[in-house]
């Protein structure tokens, strides 16, 4: 079947923009000061639809494997929250490892359901981001969207997760009334048997372009930037500690959450101009890439990352700072405002753009890009259709 691809992302919206009064969201997000590309989205849904109502479901919280680690953070998170007048985030218990069959799974989907039904969602449309509530969405004949935005399959998972993965996805492109992808490749990968939605990431472009002071925990002198999660599946460790090594007299400030395993922390955290700074609140994000003599984005370059659209790619380009990006996707084609580099002179071009003779003063070139509310307005129209279509039947 050939691939059908979408992008509405400019569709104007002169009626109610979902016509859904109610969303379950079943993300493999959580909702926190770091916003990404779902909780953004639902915020703009939200400020789009004065009626819509949301329940968005965090990741579960592993009750045996926090109280193994000794960790009582994630546990004592409240299991209902609200977070806006039409906003509840549910954060359900997972009791229950998956080895043991689907009686995992089957509590988290009562969970959902049965905070939906306190809310008084009624016929909500479900929007599943996490596949492993495939099964309790299409057996609720709630009309769904799968929203794909990161290949797992492609992921290094042990068998028997990988196989759990690999039905759920199956069984929602056969069985969902639309899916939803946010890059090129996942649109090859996904689309090779039905017609899927591209839309992909935005930006705040507002946010990042209005001037903010510099950050009090950014090192002083020069300073390479780099926003975003560490991850030992996107993120080069050995490509970061040749740079550190390199330029010694370079600060280097890595923002975002530290995903990565204890010897890579350890390893970036021995050098004594690298600095793991953490995630900030999205609000002061605009600040760092601000004030960054040069973005650094030291990503692998795999099957994996191919299968992403970084939101970081959109952030640079509004914040119009130099950047200096390995070959990955959603970074090649932004022509002239990133300078792609191969990991081999990778770290020659840092220093080039950093001896250049104003880098602090110059700003990349500008490159238009999407905001946040067109591609709100785009999964908008996913969703109406997929309502209409449900209607229908």
């Amino acid at each position: 079947m050939d691939t059908t691809v979408e992008d509405r992302g400019a569709t104007p919206m002169s009626s109610p923009p979902s016509s859904a009064t109610s969303l379950v969201v079943c993300s493999l997000e959580d909702w926190g000061t770091v916003r990404r590309r779902i909780r953004i989205l639902v915020d703009e849904l939200v400020a789009m639809d004065p009626a819509l109502e949301v329940l968005f479901v965090a990741p579960a919280v592993d009750v045996p494997f926090e109280l193994r680690k000794g960790s009582l953070t994630r546990i004592s998170q409240p299991r209902m929250e609200q977070v806006h007048p039409r906003v509840h985030v549910l954060r359900p218990r997972k009791w229950l490892p998956r080895v043991l069959g689907s009686s995992a799974d089957r509590s988290l989907g009562r969970q959902v359901a049965r905070a939906a039904d306190r809310l008084a969602l009624t016929d909500p449309l479900v929007w599943i981001n996490d596949a492993y509530y495939a099964r309790f969405a299409l057996a609720t004949g709630w009309p769904t969207i799968y929203d794909v935005t990161d290949d797992w399959l492609l992921a290094d998972f042990p068998a028997r997760q990988e196989a759990r993965l690999r039905a759920n996805d199956e069984l929602l492109l056969e069985r969902s009334g639309a899916v939803v992808v946010c890059s090129p490749d996942l649109a090859r990968t996904r689309g090779d048997r039905r017609s899927v939605d591209l839309i992909p990431n935005g930006v705040d472009v507002e946010l990042f372009r209005t001037p903010q002071d510099r950050p009090d925990v950014l090192p002083a002198g020069p300073v390479a930037v780099y926003v975003g999660t560490l991850h030992e599946w996107r993120f080069d460790v050995p490509l970061l500690e040749e740079l550190a090594a390199a330029l010694p007299d370079v600060q280097i400030a890595l923002v975002g959450p530290n995903s990565l395993g204890t010897t890579d922390a350890a390893r970036l955290a021995s050098f004594p101009n690298v600095h793991l700074v953490g995630p900030q609140p999205y609000d002061l994000v605009p600040g760092f890439l601000q004030h960054a003599d040069v973005v650094v984005i030291p990503h692998l370059v795999n099957p994996f990352t191919e299968s992403l659209d970084p939101i970081k790619a959109y952030e640079c380009v509004a914040a119009g700072r130099p950047t200096v990006a390995t070959p990955v996707a959603g970074f090649r084609d932004l022509g002239d405002a990133v300078v792609v580099a191969d990991r081999t002179e990778f770290v020659r071009v840092v220093s080039r753009v950093l001896d250049s003779a104003d880098s602090a003063d110059t700003e990349a070139p500008a490159t238009a890009v999407a905001s946040w509310r067109e591609r709100a307005q785009a999964m908008a129209a996913v969703m109406r259709r997929v309502r209409d279509e449900a209607g229908a039947r």
